[in-house]
């Protein structure tokens, strides 16, 4: 039986997690335009930084920050925001992102969604969709529109 294109895109972006440095979560993102692959990331440290593996910690966990606070004080920048930066932006308008994440500890999936900062990166970028597989392998899309207008992330009276 052929594999679905949807598990097809979450399967490449499950195995390019497999680059990331980090020692909480690995995540891996693929961005995808007209059913080609325009851009690859994964969860590290900038360029020419020392990744939290080269230096055998983390100070997120090291401190106990939870899993979704404090990012100032990571060194990582998320696979979705590597992706995009490596993709020219006429490339990702109408693009959808596939993103698949882990724990490093015991590579057991999690449920992968875009952090605020990247939904806002994802939104800039013009990116359609994204795709993000569940703990128990199923998949959730998350639509652009809702993104945008279902921004949980600050009050929308503002």
């Amino acid at each position: 039986m052929r594999l679905d294109k949807l598990n097809y895109y979450l399967n490449i972006a499950d195995s390019i997690a497999v680059r990331s440095t980090c020692l909480r979560r690995t995540y891996g993102a693929i961005i995808v335009s007209n059913d080609e692959i325009i851009a690859t990331g994964y969860n590290g440290a900038p360029r020419e930084r020392k990744n939290c593996s080269d230096l055998g910690r983390c100070l997120r966990d090291e401190l106990n920050i939870p899993q979704g606070e404090r990012y100032e004080l990571c060194r990582s920048v998320h696979a979705e925001t590597n992706a995009i930066i490596s993709a020219s932006r006429n490339a990702m308008m109408g693009a959808t992102l596939y993103l698949v994440g882990r724990l490093a500890s015991s590579g057991e999936l999690l449920d992968a969604a875009p952090c605020s900062m990247c939904r806002r990166v994802i939104i800039n970028a013009g990116i359609e969709r994204v795709v993000c597989r569940q703990a128990d392998g199923s998949y959730k899309v998350m639509n652009r529109r809702e993104m945008v207008y279902d921004d949980d992330t600050i009050s929308n009276s503002l």
